[in-house]
């Protein structure tokens, strides 16, 4: 047998070989996907339990109330969040302002706070007794306007998750092709009318992106609605099942989650809508925003946020640490570092585990062009969309109806997590698989290698830096969930956001001064993650 003949045939055996391993594969990474959603649709059980009097409770007027609060605050943060983040993103990538990567940073940061700790520090600093009355009191002045309701919510979800909108369209500007603005601009085009004509078409994918993010973590968010009086969805699920009604709790998260698909396929029409994009000719970044004089005055703008966003709850909380703040003295709760242990176990083993799940899952899709595996890849990402309170209670009700031995135990918590944040660490894998050179995998085949051992010995060191991206992503992440954390953990677990919901509850604000900065040091470690990938 001729050498070239022998070469064939160890060419046709590894594809073989490959082709089996990747239809095993695929259905491994689809067999993970429906263990992970499968929960979910436990809440149609219990639901149902409801019989003829699920739809009088979907349409009571408290409900529709409720429900109605919750989209107009989820309206008016996304909308407030693109007035905010397209100007800075505009201002940090075209305009012609001092210390630009400065200003992006500090544009960024507000997103390394939870916005229950900025709700918080809020309270404490503009609430009825708050310090800001106590400097005005010796001025005569009385009260200050109050920060709790509707307005406060929505001013301080926004000042927190306007950095999503900010974040994607800045990577939409630093890929902008420059030279078509240019070309606007030398037609006679002003400035307004080429930003519409042009700029805008290529980044509206981007706006689009961020905005859905900041619509899905304000309809989710449990912890800066509870601080600032304003009874939202999430609450209103968070009350009745505690008032032991799990069939209703049931119903109102499935009409939560049909919120949710409804802003998910909003933001799927606008944001495949790019008929006004234009190929890129690789000119980048080079539609310069001149401001001339106006160059410091627009800085305002960055530096007002990130004055209310991030110096503000850090002096509360150094205030709290130093001085005590209210109720120190109090000894009913008293922080421990178990607390902080706690956490930190929890997320380290809800970042291996997502890893692990995620690595055949990303490989499949980036490898497979089936239709199965581009499934698996986008099945997960239902529960990244799930609010944790729904997630919670879904877990909840399906433990004690068919797994009670792990009903509020560190593994069914754990699994919370992976459901929840798992798509960080899959978009992470599946970017670096992608990356990887296959004439390096096909050669190392041909040598003899088994897939296995072509995949320890070369995919793997090459896509190790998005496998501990991921990783990362998933650990800061859980470090700072909150209504999840609260409904699964095991009685008597106490870790550092659990701890601060019971000291705000009680008042005792100066109790959470060390784990609400162990939380913002955390968080901003985690933005620094996120900053990194930006040249890449």
């Amino acid at each position: 047998m001729t050498l070239r003949k022998r070469l064939s045939r160890t060419l046709e055996r590894a594809a073989d070989g490959d082709d089996a391993a990747g239809v095993g594969l695929t259905l491994l990474a689809a067999a993970l996907a429906a263990v992970l959603v499968l929960p979910l649709v436990w809440l149609v059980f219990d639901a149902a339990a409801l019989g003829s009097r699920a739809l009088e409770l979907a349409v009571a007027p408290q409900t529709l109330e409720v429900l109605v609060r919750s989209v107009a605050l989820v309206a008016v943060v996304t909308g407030a969040s693109i007035l905010i983040g397209v100007p800075l993103a505009l201002l940090t990538v075209q305009g012609s302002i001092p210390f630009p990567r400065f200003w992006t940073v500090l544009a960024a940061l507000p997103l390394a706070v939870p916005s229950y700790l900025g709700a918080f520090a809020f309270v404490s600093a503009f609430g009825p007794n708050g310090e800001f009355a106590d400097l005005l009191a010796p001025l005569g002045v009385e009260s200050v306007p109050s920060i709790y309701g509707f307005a406060g919510a929505a001013f301080v979800l926004t000042l927190y998750t306007y950095p999503y909108v900010f974040l994607t369209t800045r990577a939409s500007l630093l890929s902008l092709d420059g030279s078509l603005v240019e070309a606007a601009r030398t037609l006679n085009a002003g400035r307004w009318e080429a930003f519409r004509r042009v700029t805008l078409p290529q980044i509206l994918p981007g706006i689009t992106a961020g905005a859905l993010l900041v619509a899905l973590y304000a309809l989710a968010d449990f912890g800066t609605p509870n601080i600032m009086r304003v009874e939202v969805f999430t609450q209103f699920i968070y009350a009745r099942y505690n008032a032991f009604a799990r069939d209703y709790a049931a119903l109102l998260s499935l009409q939560l989650l049909t919120v949710t698909a409804i802003v998910l396929a909003l933001e799927s029409r606008i944001g495949v809508d790019e008929s006004g994009a234009y190929e890129s000719s690789g000119h980048r970044g080079t539609a310069d925003l001149e401001l001339g004089r106006w160059r410091y005055a627009a800085l305002a703008l960055p530096a007002a946020i990130a004055l209310l966003a991030i110096a503000l709850p850090i002096a509360i909380f150094g205030l709290w640490l130093v001085t005590g703040g209210p109720g120190y003295q109090v000894g009913r709760l008293t922080f421990d570092w178990e607390y902080g242990f706690n956490s930190a176990y929890v997320a380290l083993l809800a970042a291996i585990a997502s890893v692990l799940v995620a690595l055949p899952i990303a490989i499949g899709s980036a490898t497979s062009d089936s239709r199965l595996a581009a499934l698996a890849d986008r099945a997960p990402y239902v529960g990244y969309a799930t609010p944790g309170i729904v997630l919670a209670i879904a877990l909840l009700s399906f433990t004690l109806d068919v797994l009670p031995a792990i009903y509020k135990t560190v593994p069914l918590l754990v699994f919370a997590y992976v459901v929840r944040f798992m798509p960080q660490a899959i978009g992470s894998i599946r970017t670096s698989t992608l990356q990887v050179d296959r004439r390096l995998v096909e050669a190392a085949r041909t040598l003899g290698r088994s897939r296995l051992n072509t995949f320890r010995s070369v995919t793997l060191p090459l896509i190790l830096p998005g496998v501990v991206t991921g990783a990362a992503l998933v650990f800061l992440t859980t470090m700072k969930e909150l209504p999840a954390t609260l409904m699964l953990r095991p009685l008597g677990f106490e870790t550092l956001v659990t701890f601060i919901w019971r000291v705000e509850e009680a008042g005792l604000y100066g109790q959470a001064a060390v784990p609400a900065l162990v939380l913002v040091v955390i968080s901003g470690l985690s933005m620094a993650v996120m900053l990194a990938q930006e040249g890449r």
